[in-house]
């Protein structure tokens, strides 16, 4: 399927007045080549009244929805659509309570919840790792500790940051909330967002050393002559923006259980800064959206391990 999508909010509401044409729009998506049937994999269906699809081998009654986002939701995928729309066509997002009052939602929980599963679709299966130069980085979320001594934390909550250099700008991010700065951590962090080969920079923390499989620079303060440029520029900028943007957006009030998922949205959206369109986004997203697992409200409300 070529990229398709609304420019304005009028097209959004031109396009997507009605189930049908939701469905419609996530069928192109999910199944570009035709139909595959998700229980035995068979490429052939009948559509059916009702909106489903009917496998011709296991006779399946299969919905669009099923195994996505959308599925087991009691809401309109019209509302859905308007969802996404408001969540990426505005440049820094919306909250749970500007979803609700937009979209004249029933509850707070509602809209938080469709936020968070559209969040989590924010995170593209197998999506590439960086390369080139990395700057990676720590950095903390929540006020100040007392009592507490270098990177040690009780109540802040650590942030992995790996920014991709691109020349002197900066290109891909990725942000995991971790647990802490241990070697094991910081090592598996960087193995599964860096492709092998590259120029990694970190601080001098000793935690990073033997690492294994790409070219370690370690930036050490002393080292440095008095004027030199502020150590890992990139990955500092990241973080401040990250920050700047969970306060105006959502004024600070996460929760760490869910840091992860504001982490995830925060890195679609710089990501794709440069894209022509918002429009574009909203593609992207619902794209995403068809590719995921679903997720339900005790699945992401579940404590963190």
């Amino acid at each position: 399927m070529a990229e398709d999508y609304p420019k304005t909010i009028l097209e959004l509401e031109r396009r997507f007045g009605d189930e049908a044409a939701c469905r419609s729009y996530l069928f192109a998506l999910r199944w570009a080549e035709g139909f595959v049937c998700p229980h035995c994999q068979t490429k052939e269906g009948w559509s059916m009244a009702n909106g489903r699809w009917l496998c011709v081998d296991c006779r399946a009654q299969v919905s669009v929805m099923a195994g996505t986002i959308f599925q087991d939701s009691k809401l309109p995928l019209t509302t859905w659509f308007r969802a996404m729309w408001q969540l990426t066509s505005q440049k820094n997002g919306v909250s749970a309570l500007g979803l609700q009052r937009q979209l004249g939602l029933g509850s707070y929980k509602t809209a938080w919840t469709m936020l968070h599963k559209l969040r989590r679709a924010m995170v593209r299966p197998g999506r590439e790792r960086l390369r080139g130069l990395v700057e990676v980085d720590e950095a903390y979320w929540g006020g100040a500790e007392e009592n507490v001594r270098g990177r040690q934390t009780y109540e802040k909550a650590l942030i992995a940051v790996a920014v991709e250099a691109a020349g002197q700008r900066i290109g891909r991010i990725r942000l995991r909330h971790i647990a802490d700065t241990s070697r094991k951590t910081l090592h598996g962090f960087i193995t599964e967002v860096i492709a092998p080969g590259s120029t990694v920079q970190t601080d001098g923390l000793h935690a990073y050393r033997e690492l294994q499989g790409y070219v370690h620079e370690p930036q050490v303060q002393s080292r440095q002559p008095k004027d030199a440029d502020h150590l890992l520029p990139r990955a500092h900028l990241v973080i401040s923006l990250f920050k700047r943007w969970l306060l105006g957006t959502h004024q600070g009030a996460i929760a760490h259980d869910y840091l992860q998922d504001y982490l995830d949205e925060f890195t679609f959206r710089f990501n794709r800064r440069n894209s022509t369109s918002r429009g574009k986004l909203f593609y992207r997203l619902v794209q995403q959206s068809v590719q995921v697992l679903p997720a339900t409200f005790n699945s992401i409300t579940a404590p963190n391990p």
